[in-house]
C-alpha cells in the first residue's frame, strides 16, 4: 500500500467522526472568539487521534496547537470554527474545521517515517475583519516554525486560486448632545446627521476609487427615539482593496469622508480598529498546483468562471499567513447555487450531502497535497531554505 492509500485508509475511520463534528458546529455556531465548544470538540478529537493538544495558544483562549511529530519539515493545516452574527454557519467554516481536522489526521501517523510534523492550528474569529485570529498567532510565533500551511475553504464552486484582496474593519463613533427634537432642536448635535453626511460623502467618492475597492457598512446605533436628537451614533466599515499598499491610500480618504461628517455637525468622532488589516492572499503556485491534481483525482472539477473569478473577490486572515509563509487557500465546491456565502441559504447547505462529501473530498486533497510536499525533494527544500 502506498502513502496515499494509507492516507485514506486512516481519513476513512475518522469519517463518520468528521461529519458529527461538522454538524456539531454547525448546530451551535459561535461568533469570533466565543468558539469554546468549537475548540474543545476538535481538540478532544485530536486528542483521542494521538496528538498532543495546547489550548489557550497565544493568549487566545478559543485557539488551539495540536501536534504530531518531533522533527523534519512541520507543515500545518489550519482550521477556522467562527460563525456569523445573525445567520450562523453561512461561510461553511463548521466544513473548514472537519476538513482540517480529517487532513491532520489523515497523515499524523506518517511522521516518523516521511520526517516531518504536522500541526492543525485553531485560529478564531476570522469573521471579525482586524486582530483576527491568524492576525494575532503569527504576532505571537504560534507560525514561527511551520514551512507551509493549509486550508480549503466552501464555496458555491471549485476554484484553486480565489482572488483575496486587502481588507481593514474599523468602527465610526460620532458623539453629540441630545435635546428635543420639535421644541429646541437647536440646543442639539445631532451625531446620527454625522453618520448621515459621512455616507453621502462615501457615496460620492465612490466614482473616484479604482472598480477594484470596496466600501461597505452597517449603522449600530443611530439613536434612541425620533424626538430627541441623537447624542451618539455609531457604525461598522470594511474598505477593501486589491492589496494591502492600495488599501492604506483608500483608507484616507475613506476617513476623510467620516471627518467630514464631525465637521459639519459638529459632532465628536472616534474611529476605532483598523489597525490590524487583512493582506492579500499570495497562493504559493506550485503547492496549489498538487492541491489541484489532487482534488481533480478525486473527481473535483475546476470550471473556468471567466470575470466571476476576478470579480468576485473576499478576504481572510489567511492572507497574512501567505505574505510570510508559503500557503494556500482553495475553494472546494458545495453544489450551493443559487446560494452564495454569507446568505441563510448557503448556511443550510453547509450541512448538505454535497457538503459531507467536500468533507472528504477537501481532507483528502489536502493530505495528499501534504504527502507530495514531504515525498518530493525539490519542495522540501525549497520550503526549508524559506525558514
Amino acid at each position: 500500500m502506498n502513502f496515499k492509500e494509507a492516507a485514506e485508509k486512516r481519513f476513512n475511520n475518522f469519517y463518520d467522526t468528521l461529519i458529527h463534528l461538522s454538524r456539531k458546529i454547525h448546530s451551535h455556531p459561535e461568533t469570533a472568539f466565543e468558539e469554546n465548544e468549537a475548540a474543545s470538540l476538535i481538540s478532544e478529537l485530536l486528542l483521542k487521534a494521538g496528538f498532543t493538544v495546547e489550548k489557550g495558544v497565544g493568549g487566545l483562549p478559543t485557539a488551539l496547537l495540536a501536534r504530531r511529530g518531533t522533527k523534519g519539515l512541520r507543515i500545518a493545516v489550519c482550521a477556522e470554527y467562527d460563525a456569523l452574527p445573525g445567520i450562523g454557519h453561512a461561510c461553511g467554516h463548521n466544513l473548514i474545521a472537519a476538513m482540517s481536522v480529517g487532513a491532520a489526521a489523515a497523515v499524523s501517523e506518517m511522521t516518523d517515517d516521511l520526517d516531518f510534523s504536522i500541526f492543525l492550528i485553531g485560529t478564531p474569529a476570522e469573521e471579525i475583519g482586524n486582530g483576527s485570529g491568524k492576525i494575532l498567532l503569527l504576532k505571537k510565533g504560534v507560525f514561527s516554525d511551520i514551512h507551509a500551511a493549509l486550508m480549503v475553504h466552501p464555496s458555491p464552486y471549485d476554484l484553486v486560486l480565489p482572488k483575496m484582496i486587502a481588507a481593514s474593519s474599523f468602527e465610526v463613533r460620532y458623539t453629540g448632545k441630545e435635546s428635543h427634537a420639535s421644541a429646541l432642536p437647536e440646543l442639539g448635535i445631532n451625531a446620527l446627521d454625522a453618520l448621515t453626511i459621512a455616507q453621502v460623502s462615501i457615496g460620492l467618492l465612490r466614482q473616484h476609487i479604482l472598480p477594484t475597492a470596496r466600501i461597505h457598512g452597517i449603522i449600530t446605533k443611530g439613536g434612541d427615539a425620533p424626538n430627541i436628537v441623537p447624542a451618539f451614533s455609531s457604525a461598522r466599515f470594511i474598505i477593501r482593496e486589491n492589496t494591502i499598499s492600495e488599501l492604506e491610500k483608500l483608507r484616507s480618504r475613506v476617513y476623510r469622508c467620516f471627518e467630514a461628517g464631525a465637521t459639519a455637525s459638529g459632532a465628536q468622532l472616534e474611529i476605532a480598529g483598523g489597525d490590524k488589516p487583512y493582506a492579500e492572499m499570495k497562493h504559493d503556485l506550485e503547492i496549489a498546483s498538487l492541491y489541484q491534481k489532487n482534488a481533480e483525482s478525486l473527481g473535483r472539477t475546476f470550471p473556468d468562471l471567466g470575470e466571476l473569478a476576478e470579480r468576485a473577490a473576499a478576504s481572510t486572515d489567511m492572507g497574512n499567513i501567505s505574505q510570510v509563509i508559503p500557503s494556500i487557500h482553495p475553494f472546494i465546491g458545495i453544489a450551493s447555487l443559487p446560494a452564495v456565502n454569507h446568505q441563510p441559504e448557503f448556511a443550510a447547505a453547509c450541512v448538505s450531502p454535497s457538503a459531507e462529501k467536500a468533507i472528504r473530498d477537501g481532507a483528502l486533497a489536502m493530505a495528499w497535497t501534504i504527502l507530495d510536499i514531504v515525498l518530493m525533494d525539490q519542495i522540501r527544500d525549497r520550503l526549508q531554505k524559506k525558514k
